[in-house]
This record gives structure tokens, C-alpha cells and sequence, in this order.
């Protein structure tokens, strides 16, 4: 569900979190924090002019677009490192570094201190305290109970023994579910994880194992802590970064922009875990006024609020006792044999002049692009503010955005009306508007 957010007013919190949250009971402490918030501006406005929109970027962040290749790359280079370190098979270092979410120096610093506890913890062999594995005079297999020649079980290290029909099914089962990393073994309470090289030769067809090579690579560049695969519909770039944080990237290929740590849109100013938690409350709020919007209008005569059940279009409001139409609150009385147009497409008149504004909006891009990049950060700042605590910082956040509302809202007004405005205001707007935006973030985005 897509939502709006600017559909949100940016309300404070019910609750006080903040030590400095104390409101002012009189006129004369608020006009101090009016004051206080007006000097840290001073000169902002000369600045701005003397400024030019290549300043200092508080969004600027270092990442690389990678392709399948170079990312598999750099993925075996870690993978041979750590296996040649800790002298184990590259299928279980893979297993360790996904674990560990390929931080390689963590990795041998922990193997230096107590190997056997970081296997064990990467589940890739059973801890002491593990029960041991009683062994049968007759073997047989665990799951379908079957009795097999011993030399036909098939084990991980925890020495759970089962027949090879009986892991190719489990296998194929799962990898037919998408599943790459995460495969254990199939004894209870056991999650002993099972390396790529015991799962491949186990799964029926090249179809099947081309799958699960996928779901790997998927499964080892989502859980690197310096990667991110591009959210783009079917777009193979992976993103590398050296610093993972909360900042806007784009692909070079498909030109997705998305946020580097959640891969969801951009949200700056607004941290992972704000955005997460608002546009929860965005759609559980819609799910609520879609059905009030859809079921239920206000009476045109006495605005009593009137629920529609059922029936057809023709209403009778139960206080007023006014007739009237639900599709377009119009008069029954007048409405006449022209009921059916309430719900029949309309062209707009306006249409031929509305393309040419369209074409002249061409020669804009530049505008158009700080305008719309303005805007975005704009839209953002509303769940920032929702949930920010009161004081004094609250005061000056919501200064600074209404100070950005009301330059996006000029550049807004200039940009539509272009013809009207030499080049050089427009451009003068555009770096103000652009100022303000840096300003707030540089502030207030430090996530």
C-alpha cells in the first residue's frame, strides 16, 4: 500500500521522553525560544546567496554499483580469506561469514580467543553440550525409520544419520521454497547448518541447483554488512558501501533510489525505525478512513454523518428526512433522469492547454529536479517530527521545516509560472530552497 506522506500533520508525541521537555507556562518563554531559533538564523539568508547549490552535502555518502560478477568476486575473496584462516572447507566459511555478517576481522578475532565456541555459534559444529548420538546395531534411517546399509546414511558433523532419499526430498522441499542459507539438519532440535557442497549433489536437475545458487548469492550479499542488492525489478546490481548507514543511493543501471541500510525508499530525515513504525500507523490509519471514505458521506443538508449498507443510490438522510444522491450529494428531487452521469468519466476541457504546460515544463528539469528533491525530504520531515520528543530541539526542527515548507512552497509558485520570472530569480529560489533543505539535514539527519 502506497502512502502519502504528507497525509500525516507533524503532532507531537502524548508522551515527554526528553529531560528538556518542559513547556514555558508564560508568553515571555516563548517568545525567548521564538528569539533564540531567529538568531541561530541570522545570516542564513546572505549565506544562502553567496552559497551555490554545490556546497557542502550533508546527503553526500560513498558507494559503489557492482555487477554479478564483481560482487561474486569480492564475496570469494572474503570466503578464501577466512577459510584459509580458520582451515575449514569455503562452504563453511560461507556458512561462518553469513553468520557474522562477513565481518572478516571479528571472525578471526573470536577464532583466536575460542575456535570451537565460534563454531558452535555459527552452527556449523555441534557444542559440548550437544547429546551424543547413539548407534544402532541395525541402522537405520531416522526419518522414514527405514533399515539401510550403514555405507548409505548420510550425516553432518552432529552425527545425525539419515537415508540420501530422505535428505533429497528435505532439500528439495525447501530450496523449492526459496531457501538458500538456513538449511539444517532434519534431527530435531538439532540446527546444525548444511554447507552448499552437502546440499548440491542432492537436489534433482540442474534447474533446481541453478535455483539454490541464487538463493544463495541472494542470502550472502543480503547478510553482508557492506551490501545491498538493488530493490529495482529485476536488476542484478549490488551496491557497496564502506560504511553502511541510513543514506540515499541509486543504481547505475536501473536507477532505483533507496535508503542503503532498509532498502525501502529514501526517508531522510527520518531514521529506519521511525519510517518502519509510521508507515505502519499510515496503513493501519488508511485501512480505518478508506472504510469511513468508501461507506459513509456527510448529509448535504443537516451534515449528519450517514453510513450506506446497501440499496441503491437514492438516500434519505434519517434526521433531516432530505433526499438526496449518494454519488453526488446532489437533489433527488432535481436530479432527474441524469443520475447515471454521477458516475461516468468527465473529459477535461482543459486538456490541449494542459499539454502544452507540459511541454514547457520540459525546458524546467533543472528546477523541477531540486524542486522534487526538496519536496521529498520535505515529506519526511512529518513522521521525524510526530515522533520527536518536546523541547527545545522539537522547536527548532519544526522552525527549520517551516521555513523549507515555505521556500518549496516559492519555488513551487515560480516554477509553475516560469515564463513570468527572469532566470536569475528562479535560480536565486532554487539555492535558497536547496540551503534550507542542507541546513535541516545537516542538523537533524544524523543517522
Amino acid at each position: 500500500m502506497s502512502v502519502d506522506m504528507n497525509s500525516q500533520a507533524s503532532d507531537s508525541n502524548e508522551e515527554d521522553f526528553g529531560v528538556n521537555s518542559e513547556e514555558e507556562d508564560d508568553d515571555g518563554g516563548e517568545e525567548e525560544d521564538q528569539g533564540d531559533i531567529a538568531a541561530y538564523y541570522e545570516g542564513v539568508a546572505s549565506d544562502v546567496e553567496q552559497q551555490g547549490a554545490d556546497s557542502f552535502d550533508p546527503e553526500e555518502y560513498q558507494f559503489t554499483c557492482l555487477t554479478y560478477k564483481e560482487s561474486q568476486r569480492v564475496l570469494t575473496e572474503e570466503v578464501n580469506t577466512v577459510a584459509a584462516a580458520l582451515k575449514v572447507l569455503p562452504a563453511v566459511a560461507k556458512l561462518i561469514l553469513v553468520h557474522f555478517h562477513w565481518q572478516v576481522s571479528q571472525i578471526l578475532d573470536r577464532y583466536k580467543s575460542n575456535s570451537s565456541l565460534l563454531l558452535s555459534d555459527a552452527l556449523v559444529q555441534p557444542s559440548s553440550t550437544c547429546r551424543s548420538v547413539t548407534v544402532s546395531n541395525t541402522p537405520h534411517c531416522g526419518v522414514c525409520l527405514q533399515a539401510v546399509r550403514r555405507d548409505s546414511l548420510l550425516a553432518l558433523p552432529c552425527q545425525h544419520s539419515f537415508c540420501k532419499a530422505c535428505w533429497e526430498q528435505h532439500c528439495t522441499v525447501l530450496v523449492k521454497d526459496g531457501m538458500g542459507v538456513g538449511i539444517s539438519c532434519m534431527a530435531q532440535d538439532c540446527s546444525l547448518q548444511m554447507p552448499e557442497d552437502f546440499v548440491l549433489p542432492l537436489l534433482p536437475g540442474e534447474e533446481l541447483k541453478d535455483k539454490y545458487r541464487r538463493y544463495l548469492f541472494r542470502d550472502y550479499v543480503e547478510s553482508h554488512f557492506q551490501l545491498q542488492l538493488c530493490p529495482g525489478a529485476d536488476c542484478p546490481i549490488v551496491i557497496k558501501v564502506q560504511e553502511p548507514r541510513a543514506r540515499r543511493v541509486q543504481c547505475s543501471r536501473c536507477s532505483e533510489v533507496f535508503c542503503f541500510k532498509c532498502r525501502q525508499m529514501y526517508h531522510a530525515p527520518t531514521d529506519c525505525a521511525t519510517i518502519r513504525k509510521w508507515l505502519t500507523k499510515c496503513a493501519d490509519d488508511s485501512e480505518t478512513a478508506n472504510y469511513i471514505s468508501a461507506h459513509t458521506k456527510d448529509c448535504p443538508k443537516c451534515n449528519i454523518c450517514i453510513e450506506k449498507n446497501g440499496g441503491c443510490n437514492h438516500m434519505q438522510c434519517s434526521k433531516c428526512k432530505h433526499d438526496f444522491c449518494w454519488m453526488c450529494l446532489g437533489d433527488w428531487k432535481t436530479h432527474g433522469s441524469e443520475y447515471y452521469e454521477c458516475s461516468r468519466y468527465k473529459e477535461n476541457p482543459d486538456i490541449v492547454n494542459q499539454s502544452q504546460q507540459a511541454q514547457a515544463r520540459e525546458a524546467l528539469k533543472k528546477y523541477l529536479f531540486y524542486f522534487e528533491r526538496c519536496r521529498y525530504t520535505l515529506q519526511y520531515t512529518y513522521p521525524y517530527a510526530y515522533y520527536m520528543e518536546s523541547g527545545p530541539r522539537k522547536k527548532l526542527f519544526e522552525y527549520q521545516q517551516a521555513q523549507l515548507e515555505a521556500e518549496i512552497e516559492n519555488l513551487s509558485w515560480k516554477v509553475e509560472r516560469a515564463d513570468s520570472y527572469e532566470r536569475g530569480d528562479l535560480e536565486n529560489q532554487m539555492h535558497i530552497a536547496e540551503q534550507r533543505r542542507r541546513t535541516l539535514l545537516k542538523d537533524f539527519h544524523d543517522t
